[in-house]
């Protein structure tokens, strides 16, 4: 009599979808939060002061051209001696933007400026910037120091977890169960054979795709997890590996055996009178 093949659950897509799912996620999180605690926060403070200034340009020609018209020669030598008004605190500004900063090439023609308004000179300003993209829509307020370094603990926490989701990721793609006509073999090379195994526990098979079997022998002593929906699966396409690989177990296995008995309900005697 031919040995009975020996059936190997390995993980399922299933499993491994979720995993990588999660892992994507946790690693755009912490790209995302990354870029926020490096420049991104202090790009957009640039942008809420720099559009700030373009403002107040606007406001100031307004004010200074009431009475009369002051001249493009006028307005230049004011403008040049203005200063963008930014935060004590540099590390919250990007290198580019810092303090001391003179007011924009644009903000110094006076005709542009009344021409073209300050909002659309922004906007221009704000689309041409040489060294990185600066947002047209500034926040409503500046990001302080404490919002900035939150992003980098955020990071920190999104880095942490893409790491522990890489882990058992791959983890999960080493390991695989199966049983033979002899043994049941478990990841982490763990062999057992039938006779030692005492204990078998179905009661969350048929629900969740768990179940725990306890052994003790030569392999050692211990309890096992038989997780059938993240190694082999149920689907009927593929053979539903899980649950030929505990039908196997179970028609070797000789120990305790602990499930739910289905309970059925007793047919009704016709002769019984309704109460």
């Amino acid at each position: 009599m031919s040995e009975p093949e020996k059936i190997i659950c390995k993980p399922t897509p299933w499993f491994l979808f979720r995993a990588a799912i999660m892992l994507l996620m946790f690693a755009v999180f912490s790209f995302l939060f990354y870029q926020d605690g490096l420049i991104g926060y202090r790009r957009k403070n640039a942008s809420f002061f720099l559009r700030a200034a373009f403002s107040e340009a606007g406001d100031q020609l307004a004010t200074m051209s009431k009475g009369g018209t002051i001249s493009p020669t006028e307005w230049r030598a004011f403008a040049e001696k203005q200063t963008v008004k930014l935060p004590e605190d540099a590390s919250t500004l990007p290198p580019e933007v810092q303090p001391g900063m003179k007011w924009p090439e644009p903000l110094l023609d006076s005709v542009s400026l009344r021409e073209k308004q300050w909002q659309q000179l922004w906007r221009d300003y704000s689309a041409a910037w040489p060294a990185w993209s600066m947002d047209a829509e500034p926040p409503h307020e500046p990001y302080n120091a404490q919002k900035i370094r939150e992003q980098w603990i955020v990071f920190g926490i999104c880095l942490a977890l893409s790491v522990v989701a890489a882990f058992f990721l791959i983890r999960t793609l080493l390991r695989s169960i199966a049983v033979d006509s002899e043994a049941l073999h478990h990841f982490g090379g763990k062999r057992i054979p039938f006779d030692q195994l005492t204990r078998l526990d179905l009661r969350k098979w048929d629900t969740k795709g768990l179940a725990f079997v306890d052994y003790q022998g030569s392999a050692g002593s211990g309890r096992l997890r038989i997780d059938g929906l993240t190694y082999g699966g149920f689907k009927k396409e593929q053979g539903e590996p899980a649950e030929a690989l505990m039908k196997r177990l179970r028609s070797r296995f000789s120990g305790e055996l602990i499930e739910y008995a289905a309970i059925e309900e007793a047919p009704e005697d016709p002769a019984t009178p309704a109460t």
